[in-house]
């Protein structure tokens, strides 16, 4: 199966995935890719259309990120947003000069031609976006016209409609332009011709039919099934492809939640049948942190047992040639920015170093997707929404919610009281409303009153938040009645707490994890 490319270049902008995001919820398929990427490998990709993006640089400046100009000569449909339009203005002979009057915000745009990107729209009709600039055109190139404007800004967007090439001044990627998918898909489908057929389910049988043409025969693969969704999904997918040649290794590291351990053994191999070997390995990784408090520390020494006992039970497994890892493509993303790779790419993700430690290949079946389309690929699978649309653990577990010293001792308080979280969470209807909810111990004792016994325990923290990819997340506002029944459940159920406190703080300045 060939699918259809819209190409991506990124001059930096801080909303380039939102673009890539809006293509695929019209069902068509694109790549991100720096714009320093050579003409030849440009073409080498054979795309259908192209989109310049936004960047908080000015074309006139020395040093300002641009593209080869022969593009422009590939015939291809080019829509230009914000810098990605006058760059392209200014390559082609147009001109670019400093703004008198930046806008930041909220605009107004007058549709002048309902053609083109404005194909879904009436003329004269006024449409709200979001401006982001502080350059204007001045003259477009010839060819071009003007097919919308601003009070501020007289080519907010423009055409050269022989030559399908757009350019918009607003950025119709973000939530704060309405009507900004309209512009879009007028881009993909009528101006460029294109078709919606970029689904989870095409996505799932070519992935596996490529899995398979990747694995020989005599070869086997092996996968560090977490639990989470990203290595679920690509467990499954891989199973589906190679049966019984793929092996999936779970290692019980300590630091998991209540009954987690036996809930994704059970699961994959009664549910899904596949080939899991469970690993005990707490005694191993409770060692390790014997006495350690520092949260940096913690999360090293624990990808280093976990490395280490992994290698060792893939050993184990003969004629094992490939590695599979849940990579997503924000991932991706991130080590190829224009500006360089990233400096952290979180290590939970990926299981670092094991493919060239164990000269493994490495096998990334989610590479091209969103989280989103993970979970719209896991639900073509079959997979049920308990295991798709879990809240995000965190890979070093409950060893940087268990502050201080991690014990086993803390540990199964923290585990107790994280439960009665979960099931009250569940329970009043608000799990799938939080991107997570969870506790934190407290290295903090303070004096209680039990049956007239004084105590001198410790302190549980309470955090629930709200977000949409974790970037940035607000305090959920949880009903106080839900916060009092959690309390006195911690504090009657759950030993070593006497004191139980809601954290109120949004990221930034506070992180959603304590450390």
């Amino acid at each position: 199966m060939t699918k259809d490319l819209v190409l991506i270049l990124d001059f930096g902008s801080q909303t380039t995935q939102l673009i890539a995001r809006r293509v695929r919820e019209s069902k068509v398929y694109c790549e991100i890719h720096p714009c320093t990427t050579p003409f030849e490998d440009i073409r080498a990709k054979n795309p259908r259309a192209i989109i310049l993006s936004g960047g908080p640089s000015s074309v006139y400046e020395e040093g300002a990120p641009s593209v080869d100009k022969r593009i422009f000569e590939l015939g291809l449909p080019i829509l230009g947003i914000c810098y990605g339009m006058q760059l392209m203005a200014h390559l082609l002979g147009g001109k670019v000069e400093h703004a008198s009057k930046r806008e930041f915000g909220l605009a107004k745009v007058t549709v002048d031609a309902a053609e083109g990107i404005f194909h879904r729209f009436a003329r004269r009709e006024s449409i709200d976006v979001w401006m982001s600039h502080g350059d204007r055109v001045a003259s477009m190139p010839s060819g071009f016209a003007t097919i919308g404007l601003s009070d501020n800004t007289p080519f907010c967007a423009v055409a050269n409609v022989e030559k399908k090439m757009y350019g918009v001044q607003f950025h119709p990627e973000v939530v704060h332009t309405p009507r900004g998918t309209d512009v879009l898909a007028s881009f993909l489908f009528e101006v460029a011709g294109l078709e919606p057929t970029w689904t989870p389910g095409s996505f799932t049988d070519e992935a596996i039919r490529l899995v398979r043409e990747r694995v020989k025969d005599g070869e086997r693969a092996i996968c560090g099934l977490s639990g989470g969704v990203d290595s679920s999904v690509a467990a499954v997918l891989c199973h589906k492809a190679l049966g019984d040649r793929l092996t999936c290794i779970f290692v019980d590291n300590g630091v998991l939640r209540q009954g987690e351990f036996e809930q994704v053994v059970n699961t994959f191999r009664e549910t899904f049948h596949l080939n899991l070997v469970p690993v005990d390995a707490r005694e191993r990784f409770m060692s390790a942190l014997k006495g350690v408090t520092d949260p940096e520390q913690k999360r090293k020494i624990i990808g280093k047992v976990f490395i280490d006992v992994f290698d060792e039970e893939a050993a184990k497994v003969e004629n094992a040639a490939h590695l599979v890892q849940g990579t997503l493509y924000p991932d991706v993303i991130e080590s190829v920015s224009f500006k360089g790779p990233s400096a952290v790419i979180k290590s939970h993700h990926n299981v670092g170093g094991l493919p060239e430690r164990m000269k493994l290949k490495l096998i990334e079946p989610l590479r091209e997707l969103f989280k989103d389309e993970v979970r719209a690929c896991g639900e073509a699978l079959g997979m049920p929404r308990d295991i798709l649309y879990r809240q995000p653990f965190p890979g070093p577990g409950l060893a940087i919610r268990c502050l201080g010293e991690v014990t086993p001792e803390r540990l199964e308080v923290l585990r107790a009281a994280d439960h009665i979280v979960s099931e009250e969470i569940r329970g009043a209807g608000l799990y799938d409303q939080v991107w997570q909810s969870f506790c934190v111990l407290l290295p903090v004792r303070s004096v209680g009153v039990m049956g007239d016994h004084r105590t001198y325990e410790e302190t549980c923290a309470i955090r629930a938040v709200r977000s949409l990819d974790g970037m940035t997340a607000d305090w959920a506002p949880l009903p106080y009645e839900l916060l009092g029944r959690m309390s006195n459940r911690i504090i009657n159920e759950v030993r070593g707490i006497n004191r139980v406190v809601y954290d109120i703080s949004s990221k930034p300045p506070a992180t959603i994890e304590w450390e």
